[in-house]
């Protein structure tokens, strides 16, 4: 059985809601970011009248959310557990709504080299890249991408693990950077162009944002932490250029499967082409995060996006362990 994708409801009543889990922290090395997400949700639905309580996910999480009679999730978890499916699972075995993607939306973004690998075979614009196993490959990385170029671990979010190579003597060592993160590494073309993002909510493209930082590039500090990153909103590109981004943007997110809200970020080459770059399927939603900031370009405040990603909860989008169950006759 396949359902397919159906717009989210709109909800006027805080009561429908039910009793709504705020899921934050975990395990991963992006808990602190998670932290920060999920009080700040947790502010915003019970200042619109939201029944919702934090869970600060651990390995009892299967057990609190029995004992917790929970109508819905809202999953801020960043990083492994809570943005790779782990968490979409067990809440789909335990037959509780959740916000946003499903596990394999959350599974395929997650994995930054298998996104990649399916850009390409649909057309979409991304940087060259190569996968590392480890010093074998080294001579051709370098060989096939030349330098500069970054290094990435497939599965890590929040620019974690990330180096710029600028001498091939450094390219070991950014591997192993890379490596403590994630079995799975890659190196990719470094890209000069500027960078941008878009925030997807319920299959619409939020208007863009243009990302300048003065360090090497858009790193964990950059993201969260410090104030001399600038973010264009209005991204200061032309109405057809916004358009053409957005709607990139819009395919990299439905490619991977993703659903409900999320993040695409991307870099324009010299021929103004967009490079996808990524899909993150629980963006953060902190002071320095931007969706918020997207969000408040078109008129929808921090606490009315909350409310909104919440009804994404309420959406017919994948199929649970019972339902398909049902549908199939027990077969």
């Amino acid at each position: 059985m396949t359902v397919s994708r159906l717009s989210a409801p709109k909800i006027s009543d805080a009561a429908a809601f039910g009793r709504v889990v705020v899921l934050m922290g975990g395990l991963s090395s992006e808990r602190e970011i998670s932290l920060m997400t999920g009080e700040a949700v947790l502010a915003a639905l019970r200042q619109r009248g939201v029944n919702a309580q934090p869970l600060d996910v651990g390995e009892d999480v299967v057990t609190d959310l029995k004992q917790g009679n929970y109508d819905r999730a809202w999953v801020a978890l960043h990083g492994r557990g809570g943005e790779d499916g782990m968490i979409q699972g067990v809440l789909e075995y335990l037959a509780i709504p959740y916000t946003g993607s499903g596990i394999l939306g959350s599974a395929l973004s997650m994995d930054k080299l298998r996104s990649k690998r399916l850009f390409t075979a649909a057309g979409l614009g991304t940087p060259s890249y190569r996968q590392i196993g480890g010093e074998a490959d080294f001579a051709t990385t370098l060989e096939d991408l030349g330098l500069p170029l970054i290094t990435k671990p497939a599965g890590s979010g929040s620019s974690l693990g990330l180096s710029k190579v600028e001498r091939a003597e450094d390219l070991a060592a950014a591997y192993l950077d890379a490596a403590r993160l994630d079995d799975s590494v890659f190196a990719e073309a470094w890209i000069s162009g500027p960078e941008y993002s878009a925030s997807i909510l319920d299959d619409v493209a939020l208007p863009l944002i243009h990302i300048e930082t003065p360090n090497t590039f858009y790193d964990y500090e950059a993201k969260y932490f410090t104030d001399t990153t600038r973010y264009h909103c209005p991204s200061g590109l032309s109405d057809a250029d916004e358009l053409k981004f957005g709607q990139v943007a819009l395919q990299a997110f439905k490619l991977v499967a993703a659903e409900g809200w999320g993040r695409v970020d991307f870099i324009v080459d010299d021929s103004s082409k967009a490079l996808v770059l990524e899909v993150n399927t629980v963006p953060g939603m902190t002071s320095h995060s931007l969706v918020p900031m997207a969000a408040r370009e078109m008129g929808v405040d921090f606490d009315e996006l909350v409310w909104r990603i919440l009804e994404t909860s309420l959406t017919a989008k994948r199929n649970s362990l019972h339902s398909s169950s049902t549908a199939d006759g027990g077969q």
